[in-house]
């Protein structure tokens, strides 16, 4: 599944330094948009708007970014996103320009669907040891996310790698193909187990009630 477009518009920002703490208290975020070649610009967004467009592109799904009141168009990656943990705010944005042409790297997705008929058979647990893969790709070209398909695991002892996960022939994967996604983690055996301490205090237990001749 590769990637579906998504426009940005950012103003120009003329305030800097300490005094874009106003900026952010009127609800404006600023934004840095750097790459390779290209001006180095400082920018700012409306919170509600920038928050919406993260949260469709996430790190991996290239932004194409317009400037009001300049003409053209800029395919971009959010790179940096800062947070406030005490307000749960954003608070500042960097986007790296890439070119269309030029393989980027970024941060895929993991997606489980389907069901592991071994583990239903064992009783035992899918655990998903990644949540994202490292690919390369190019930018209009990058997956939005992979989809690992679970019911391959009919084996009770079950394992997926990244090797194993399907990408384009236009996908590099970067993460070690030797590394575990999913396995299914076999069902604990409880078992009742007398202590050798309780055994003492039995025996001793038992020895007390024992009449004297």
């Amino acid at each position: 599944m590769t990637t579906e477009a998504v426009t940005l518009e950012l103003d120009p920002r003329k305030i800097m330094g300490k005094k874009v703490k106003r900026l952010r208290l009127e609800g404006i975020i600023p934004v840095h948009l750097y790459g390779q070649g290209v001006e180095s610009r400082s920018l700012q967004c409306s919170a509600p708007k920038l928050i919406k467009v993260l949260s469709r592109a996430g790190g991996n799904t290239p932004i194409t970014i317009t400037i009001s009141g300049e003409s053209g168009s800029q395919l971009a990656f959010a790179r940096e996103i800062q947070w406030d943990p005490i307000r749960d705010s954003l608070t500042h944005v960097d986007f790296l320009v890439a070119e269309a042409t030029r393989l980027v790297s970024a941060q895929v997705p993991i997606v489980l669907i389907g069901e592991s008929s071994g583990a239903r058979a064992s009783g035992g647990t899918i655990m998903q040891q990644l949540r994202t893969v490292d690919v390369e790709a190019l930018p209009l070209e990058m997956p939005a996310q992979v989809e690992v398909d679970l019911t391959v695991l009919t084996e009770a002892a079950g394992v997926i790698r990244a090797g194993d996960l399907a990408f384009a022939a236009n996908v590099n994967l970067l993460t070690d193909p030797d590394e575990v996604v999913v396995r299914i983690e076999a069902a604990r055996v409880e078992v009742d187990v007398v202590s050798e301490e309780a055994e003492v205090e039995e025996a001793d237990a038992a020895s007390s009630e024992e009449t004297p001749t």
